[in-house]
């Protein structure tokens, strides 16, 4: 049987932004020889503003909860909308506009540049083959491989995952740990 650890509020960290603007929730790291390699983290944006910037780092966006926002900079321009993964390098400047000031919760992804890209869906109801690490962040209640989930549990395994019940999570595919 494949290990699966499970992560819950109480396992979580908050620490400020680099920016001093916000603070963020961190789920989970893995580091290597004090290098950052994966960061899984929850934050806010509350206002128009700038982003930190992580040179070395790519970085995906999921908006969890509010209106979303508009993301900029770099020569980059999109929407952040609730529940659509948005892929950006860590070391490029972008501000985010159009907040209406009202709360966007998110969930983040960063990982050392010199990994492969991770992939990032929203998934429900199915099985995920074993491929990478695989990381799921509840949406709400859920189960996976039979271990119930509540929303905001965090879920990390070597193995396949069978996902079943009304809420979604976020998967996570992570290569080259």
């Amino acid at each position: 049987m494949t290990k699966m650890i499970h992560l819950t509020q109480a396992d979580y960290t908050i620490q400020p932004w680099k920016n001093g603007l916000g603070t963020t929730t961190e789920l989970w790291r893995l580091e290597r020889d004090g290098q950052l390699l994966v960061r899984l983290s929850r934050a806010a944006v509350v206002e128009d503003g700038p982003f930190s910037l992580f040179p070395g780092i790519e970085r995906n966006l999921t908006v969890l909860s509010g209106p979303g926002f508009r993301l900029s900079g770099g020569g980059r321009d999109f929407r952040c909308e609730p529940l659509v993964p948005i892929a950006f390098p860590g070391d490029v400047a972008v501000m985010a506009a159009e907040t209406q000031d009202q709360q966007s919760d998110d969930f983040n992804v960063m990982t050392a540049q010199h990994l492969p890209v991770p992939e990032v869906r929203i998934a429900r109801n199915e099985a995920l083959p074993a491929k990478g690490r695989l990381a799921l962040y509840a949406l709400g209640p859920t189960l996976v491989n039979d271990l119930a989930m509540a929303q905001g549990d965090l879920i990390l395994t070597d193995g396949a995952a069978t996902l079943s019940g009304e809420a979604s999570v976020i998967a996570v595919r992570l290569f080259g740990l």
